[in-house]
């Protein structure tokens, strides 16, 4: 997404608009289709594996939703026997090396300098490193040593909307002065497990790995950023999550997860549409996140949403799969290639650990 520079507006006390300028999907090289994927599940899984669980991959795997996923890795074979510290080392350069080019072509879409940075926030949810993505970023992008930045991490595939939330406010509080940078990465390889746990074998189907970039400025040019909102429902943690199994992470997602996330997604959608005094209806655009067939059937019934307005989202459901935290920034910019008018509303809509949902209210400036 580019856009053009315009005169800046003042953020004076906290007021005025906050503006999405661009925004950057980025994934690595190596990509797979499922039937690969599936075939290679069975070629180098089949001794640990039931009837079952191979009879699963057949189904899961040659579901019509999902065309190819992309993998932060140069051989697959490599997944196969890959040691605790060999994974975080290939979370650490994977990570640092999709969210430093997602943020350098975001800032060249927005037409700004890397000067002009003045604050960056980066999620996952896929490895800890200590210090975090953000300190290899400054070194690697050549930022001001003084930019304030944080990282966050633990809240799942819904993390991009609170990492936004944390970046808008940091520009507030900053006056509106240069920019800010919001940055989701995960590599969902560097989690890879497999047995017969049926998390296990839909998680395999459903990830894959990439990251966004997204720059905030005080300009009335991109998306305006008018309300957010977010819900948590603690008590139902263990329906998706990840556990640890001999130092290792396990991802755990509950078959009554599309009940649970439909609830929690249409709540936190009314949340930020009554704050507005608008309707489902109102709404042209949904950037909705992947989170897998039936989760979006789920959620789009629930809140009910016009199956045309999901396109973007299977869109990126096909070519990409889950990418857990910056697939809800693909499913956006595709929304804005495809073309919005001035004056539409759109919502993104994320859920993950926690559980949580968190929606943000846009309007194209």
């Amino acid at each position: 997404m580019k856009i053009a520079g315009s005169k800046r507006s003042s953020l004076e006390g906290g007021q005025g608009s906050v503006c999405i300028g661009s925004i950057a999907p980025v994934v690595p090289p190596y990509s797979a289709d499922q039937a690969f994927a599936a075939e290679f599940m069975r070629e180098h899984f089949r001794e640990k594996l039931s009837s079952r669980s191979l009879g699963l991959i057949r189904a899961t795997f040659s579901h019509p939703s999902i065309r190819k996923r992309h993998f932060a890795l140069d051989d697959p074979a490599c997944i196969v026997g890959e040691s605790p510290d060999q994974r975080i080392a290939r979370f650490t350069e994977k990570s640092i090396e999709l969210s430093g080019q997602a943020v350098t072509r975001a800032l060249e879409q927005a037409g700004v300098t890397i000067q002009e940075v003045r604050g960056l926030v980066v999620n996952t949810c896929t490895g800890y490193i200590c210090p975090g993505i953000s300190t290899y970023l400054i070194e690697r992008l050549g930022l001001s040593r003084s930019t304030r930045v944080y990282d966050l991490v633990g809240s799942g595939c819904g993390g991009a909307i609170p990492n936004l939330q944390v970046a808008e406010a940091m520009l507030r509080t900053n006056g509106g002065d240069g920019v800010v940078v919001s940055v989701s990465v995960e590599i969902c390889s560097s989690t890879f497990q497999m047995d017969n746990d049926l998390s296990l074998i839909l998680s395999n189907a459903l990830f894959g790995d990439g990251a966004a970039a997204a720059v905030l400025w005080d300009r009335p040019v991109g998306f305006e950023l008018v309300a957010s909102a977010g819900r948590y429902v603690p008590e139902q943690r263990d329906a998706i999550r990840f556990v640890h199994k001999d130092g290792e992470l396990h991802n755990q997602l509950s078959l009554k997860l599309p009940d649970l996330v439909r609830k929690t997604a249409a709540e936190v959608v009314a949340d930020v549409l009554s704050a507005q005094g608008l309707h489902t209806e109102d709404v042209r655009h949904w950037a909705l996140h992947t989170g897998g067939e039936k989760i979006i059937n789920a959620v789009r019934d629930e809140i009910g949403i016009p199956e045309e307005r999901l396109r973007a989202t299977r869109k990126v459901l096909a070519e990409y799969g889950n990418m857990s935290s910056p697939t809800v920034w693909f499913v956006l910019d595709e929304i804005r290639q495809e073309g919005i008018a001035a004056g539409d509303w759109c919502v993104m809509v994320a859920f993950g650990a926690g559980l949580s949902a968190h929606a943000f209210l846009l309007r194209e400036k």
